[in-house]
């Protein structure tokens, strides 16, 4: 689905169709997730338990980066 990005205040913002928001039983006001993954970025229903392990993750990979290039080679 392509969509086009606008201006908001004075901001920048995607409008998400009606048919979108119904499949994925959204309403105005609710929260979404953006996901990066080597695909692309995916937009998910918010989950504050989701939210939580990625600040996890992202926190570790900071952390612990060195380590985490090594066990890659």
């Amino acid at each position: 689905m392509k969509l086009k990005i606008t201006t908001v205040g004075n901001s920048a913002g995607v409008i998400l169709p009606k048919e979108l928001l119904t499949r994925m039983r959204l309403e105005k006001g609710d929260e979404l997730y953006a996901l990066e993954t080597p695909g692309g970025i995916v937009l998910t229903t918010y989950d504050p338990e989701l939210a939580a392990q990625m600040e996890v993750a992202e926190r570790v990979m900071r952390e612990d980066r060195q380590v985490l290039h090594k066990l890659a080679q």
